[in-house]
């Protein structure tokens, strides 16, 4: 920037300044209103934690799933999975089915519920198919109960899904509603459609689906029921993703609150050691939290939801409103005391205060208004990201950057106004300030004493920093994020070891016409598949059970060839399978609805797997695809979907659209720091010190064998923050103070006598508020 423009600008600051001191009352009359206003919403903010809200209404994957969801409701289960010592012992069966019952009937929300108790048993006699409970006829004689265990164990259906090979391990299934409270209009106009189109074209309108407050509650729930059960010989663990969302939410609000009252604490602390003023710690906490509480209330005004990766707003608006405040701060108090020790007792205090506020926004005003700028450019750049959340942070936090903008240029002066300051007396505070004074000159002599040595000791530092970061890697596993005795993780393990898998992957298939499902050829296919997916094993990352419409139509032939195994096998006529699908929907039964659409053109497909890194998840999707293609044929309609479906398109989304939002920041904040500087070389090197701390925690992250993932990807903004900050205000004085002297060393020693109280401040002041972190329980 020009010297005479940036001294107009200085001068401009200076005048409203002295404006906002005189007009004091209406500036906080006018902050008043605007905080009343936006903070007075925040009743109606909402909370979205699920894994949808993680992608844009309108990107396919979420599209892809919406339509899965329509027709064959949530793939999110929860597993109540029983230890014992032999399942089918007559007390043990009887506990299992009171805690069936007991779930069924008090369970919120429940769509479907699948034990050892009402399994499917698919079964002939006399020439006529059965389909029954497997304890449909309750074994009261140890003959029964040993027949019963036979045919549990025989059902290749039952094992790793409701039961282990040793008979010691069942699963309860828990199926919530997908849409709880509203009336499926497909289900009405069943049988109407066009018989040319897929019933399921589009998801229907206006339907809400399972709300974060109703899973926690049907989680809260079954575990109150789970806990009344559970007992040395019949072991209950809790596991599935709505279990997982359900504790993870908790124990990151838990976590954030508790912590960011503690940083707050810390921070107040430090700044009252560093000021030795009340006012040098309330007045930074009160914008601090005005500007939380008004960017929140402008969120709910938006119409913008809180969701996990949001959690890193207050701790990114504690960080630039905590800087621009004492930067601000810094300044007026030094400012205050240099004229106490100039002008004695015969400057009013009233006085005293308003050439201190004008002084401090004509000589920070100007830096802290580029700063905020820069950095909420950045921020915007995150706009355009394809994962919802992190494009709703970055206009979000900007919005926040920017109102904390405005309540540091008008709401703290027009406070520091107000408030009565004490003017500080005595010899302790001039030796205060001269140590302080001390500390500056002598960096600023060793950086510019020493010069080449700084440089080389730097450029080896970032040379080691940049080994580290090039063994940073990515990763994404939330259920690991809890400690290694949390319930919820227990349980995870104990299924993904004991029935291979606590997730589940959703393939849907269309045939592209109306009863395509009847083709043998097709079905086959699918039993091919089935065997093909079922022996994956790629260490971290199995396959742990398959299940299809073709395992269905097996389990009918057999039973309608006298039950005998021979007959486990897809029948080789189309008309035949068609008779035994027709056979099986008459029986009463109806299962087939979970496989198939009412026009038996789509079917889905499932795999059971373990919870893994979500980095694993997207080729896993796309080899799958791709077996899908090659076996049933390219024409076919294919749709890999679910849960994991959505982490992985995540995962992959989040990594591509940081890259580039990173980029784009760099790119925005380079060309204001040249703007700012006016000199498109000194710009371009005043970014090493932008960069150099991301590249230095990356690489104390990758020696450290600290992973990245959804959240830690977020932490280069406020890293970029920070660096943009302290960079912009140290050159912004450095240049008024080179212009003046002439002389680097002087410029410097100048710079940092004024500046660098703050940027130091600053800097210890959030590092040891944000070290609190370290020993939160996530």
């Amino acid at each position: 920037m020009p010297t005479a423009l940036r001294r107009r600008a200085e001068a401009g600051f200076e005048w409203f300044g002295d404006l906002i001191y005189r007009r004091h009352w209406l500036a906080l009359l006018l902050m008043l209103c605007l905080i009343v206003g936006l903070a007075s919403r925040i009743p109606g903010l909402k909370m979205d934690t699920s894994t949808e809200g993680f992608l844009h209404a309108d990107d396919p994957t979420l599209i892809a799933y919406d339509r899965f969801r329509e027709q064959y409701g949530r793939d999110e289960l929860i597993l109540l999975t029983i230890k014992t010592a032999d399942l089918f012992r007559p007390e043990v069966l009887e506990k299992l089915e009171r805690l069936h019952q007991t779930l069924r009937e008090q369970t919120p929300y429940l769509d479907d519920i699948t034990s050892l108790i009402n399994a499917r048993n698919t079964r002939g006699a006399e020439g006529e198919l059965i389909v029954e409970d497997l304890l449909e006829n309750w074994p009261d004689t140890e003959a029964a109960r040993v027949e019963v265990k036979a045919r549990a164990l025989a059902n290749p259906l039952y094992r790793n899904m409701l039961i282990s090979d040793d008979a010691t391990i069942t699963t309860i299934v828990i199926k919530t509603d997908a849409y709880p409270g509203s009336t499926k209009v497909e289900d009405v106009l069943a049988g109407f459609e066009d018989p040319g189109q897929p019933e399921t074209a589009e998801p229907s309108a206006g339907r809400v689906p399972l709300s974060d407050e109703q899973n926690s509650e049907v989680v809260n729930v079954v575990r109150d029921i789970a806990a009344g059960f559970h007992s040395e010989d019949f072991r209950i663990y809790l596991a599935g993703s709505p279990v997982v969302a359900d504790v993870l939410k908790r124990s990151m609000m838990t976590n954030m609150k508790r912590f960011m009252l503690l940083s707050l604490a810390t921070i107040s602390l430090l700044l009252y050691l560093l000021f030795r003023r009340v006012s040098g710690v309330l007045l930074p906490v009160a914008i601090v939290m005005l500007s939380l509480l008004s960017t929140l209330g402008l969120m709910a005004l938006a119409g913008v939801p809180f969701k996990l990766p949001t959690q890193i707003m207050p701790s990114f608006l504690l960080a630039v409103g905590v800087g621009a405040s004492v930067h601000l701060l810094a300044v007026f108090y030094r400012r205050l005391q240099l004229q106490q020790q100039e002008g004695g007792s015969r400057l009013e205090p009233s006085e005293a205060k308003r050439r201190g506020i004008v002084y401090a926004l004509g000589h920070s005003g100007l830096a802290i208004v580029m700063t905020s700028l820069t950095t909420a450019a950045g921020l915007a750049s995150f706009a355009g990201a394809e994962v919802a959340p992190v494009s709703d942070l970055g206009i979000v936090a900007a919005a926040g950057v920017l109102i904390s903008l405005i309540f540091t240029l008008v709401l703290l002066p027009a406070l520091l106004s107000v408030v009565p300051l004490k003017m500080e007396h005595g010899d302790g505070a001039r030796k205060r300030h001269l140590r302080f004074d001390r500390l500056m000159v002598a960096i600023a002599d060793i950086a510019t004493g020493n010069s080449r040595t700084v440089l080389l000791a730097s450029l080896l530092v970032l040379l080691v920093g940049i080994g580290g970061a090039l063994q940073v890697k990515f990763s994404h596993k939330p259920f690991e994020w809890l400690p290694r005795s949390d319930p919820t993780r227990v349980a995870t393990d104990f299924v993904n070891d004991h029935m291979r898998g606590a997730s589940t992957v959703e393939v849907v298939v269309d045939t592209g016409q109306e009863n395509g499902l009847y083709q043998p050829a097709f079905m086959q296919g699918l039993e091919h598949l089935g065997a093909e997916i079922a022996a994956i094993d790629q260490g971290e990352l199995y396959v742990g059970k398959t299940l299809s419409l073709a395992d269905v139509l097996k389990e009918i032939n057999q039973a309608l060839n006298e039950n005998r195994s021979s007959h486990y096998r897809i029948p080789d006529q189309r008309d035949l399978i068609a008779q035994e699908f027709l056979l099986f929907e008459n029986s009463g039964s109806d299962d087939l609805e979970d496989f198939v659409d009412s026009q038996f053109r789509q079917t889905r497909f499932t795999i059971k797997m373990p919870w893994v890194d979500s980095m694993l998840y997207r080729p896993f999707m796309e080899d799958l695809k791709q077996r899908f293609a090659h076996t049933l044929g390219a024409d076919r309609e294919i749709s890999v979907t679910g849960m994991v479906a959505l982490l992985g398109r995540t995962m992959s989304a989040t990594i591509e659209s940081m890259k580039q939002s990173y980029l784009i920041a760099i790119l925005v904040i380079t060309f204001m720091m040249i703007l700012l500087i006016g000199d498109i070389r000194i710009g371009l090197v005043s970014m090493i010190p932008n960069l150099t701390p991301i590249v230095l925690t990356l690489g104390l992250m990758g020696w450290f064998g600290i992973p990245i993932d959804l959240f830690t990807m977020l932490i280069g903004s406020i890293a970029i923050g920070l660096a943009v900050d302290d960079t912009i205000h140290f050159m912004h004085n450095y240049r008024r103070y080179h212009h003046e002297t002439g002389d680097v060393p002087e410029a410097v020693r100048s710079t940092l006598l004024t500046t660098g109280r703050a940027m130091l401040v600053t800097t210890v002041v959030l590092s040891c508020g944000f070290f609190l972190y370290m020993f939160a329980t996530l």
